[in-house]
């Protein structure tokens, strides 16, 4: 991963602890299903059919995200891969959460990153997360998917708001949003719950125009 972002950051918004995350907000609207993107990648609707591709790349790439996810301290069985498919399956269907994967279209059913837009951060407002595997950080995979997943979750029915959150440490991650134009709200305390976090959260903020 890429070193911490300048410090300048973190004098730019007072640190705070954040309250407890929200109950899931559930949205009207649905995103698209598959989005296109230029340089021939895709994402894709997370389906259970997809727990096998899921689970190899997961189990491929635990060391590269062990430092940033609290999930990736071990392989998840296959077992436990499918159970969360279908718990992202149903989560779709009730309008919380939108899970997707990326593909390269000259490699049709390898993942190669997966991005998700979480209600779990009050009314009107939408989380993006993701991450890249290893052999494909530095194309620009996750800022392109990321940028989509904006444009279509803005255009969603009574979402006003989307953040992005990454740990001060994961300057990688915090690249995304600074490129696609997110302003940096607030740097807060968190919890430590992987092994490169600080406790100290980058919140990224993009709004609807007009609001």
């Amino acid at each position: 991963m890429s070193p911490a972002p300048s410090q300048s950051c973190e004098r730019a918004r007072p640190r705070f602890r954040e309250p407890a995350r929200a109950a899931p907000e559930v949205t009207a609207g649905r995103p698209p299903e598959l989005l296109r993107l230029p340089g021939g990648l895709s994402l894709h609707r997370r389906r259970s059919t997809h727990a096998p591709a899921l689970n190899r790349a997961v189990c491929a790439n635990l060391e590269h995200l062990r430092p940033w996810l609290e999930w990736a301290a071990e392989a998840p069985s296959r077992a436990r891969t499918a159970e969360q498919t279908r718990a992202g399956t149903a989560a779709w269907e009730a309008g919380t959460d939108f899970m997707y994967l990326a593909e390269l279209d000259a490699a049709p059913g390898r993942v190669v990153a997966a991005l998700g837009l979480h209600g779990r951060i009050g009314p009107g407002a939408l989380e993006i997360g993701y991450w890249v595997a290893a052999r494909h950080v530095g194309r620009g995979i996750a800022t392109a998917a990321a940028g989509a997943l904006t444009e279509a979750a803005l255009a969603l029915p009574g979402i006003a708001r989307l953040e992005i959150r990454c740990d001060q440490a994961n300057g990688a991650s915090a690249a995304v949003p600074r490129k696609l134009g997110y302003r940096l709200d607030r740097v807060a305390e968190a919890a430590v719950r992987a092994p490169g976090e600080t406790g100290r959260q980058l919140v990224w903020v993009m709004e609807r125009r007009g609001h």
